[in-house]
């Protein structure tokens, strides 16, 4: 089987890239997994220095104490407070899992 005659089946093109390149289903699966999560925790810390670099601040930690201090107003902040207590949710999420499959 070449790359034109297989059909969009993922056993299948898995099967054909483990015989292709000599690795294993599991290590193809894993290398992939690994590399799908690596791009996405690339791209939610992307995210989080968009807004951290916004409001000068590194956490949501610091982002709650600007409001604390009176040094931002909700009502024009709260949207990337919430977006960045998410991302930085997220972003933990995906590390953790990372440290388990690698």
């Amino acid at each position: 089987m070449n790359l034109i005659e297989f059909e969009c089946d993922k056993e299948r093109i898995i099967d054909f890239l483990s015989q292709s390149i000599g690795l294993s289903r599991e290590d193809i699966l894993k290398e992939s997994l690994i590399a799908f999560m690596e791009k996405k925790l690339k791209e939610i810390k992307s995210k989080i220095y968009e807004i951290s670099s916004k409001y000068g601040v590194n956490s949501i930690e610091e982002f709650e104490e600007l409001y604390k201090r009176g040094l931002i107003e909700e009502k024009t902040s709260w949207k990337d407070y919430q977006m960045l207590d998410h991302l930085e949710f997220k972003k933990e999420q995906i590390e953790k899992i990372l440290e388990k499959i690698k």
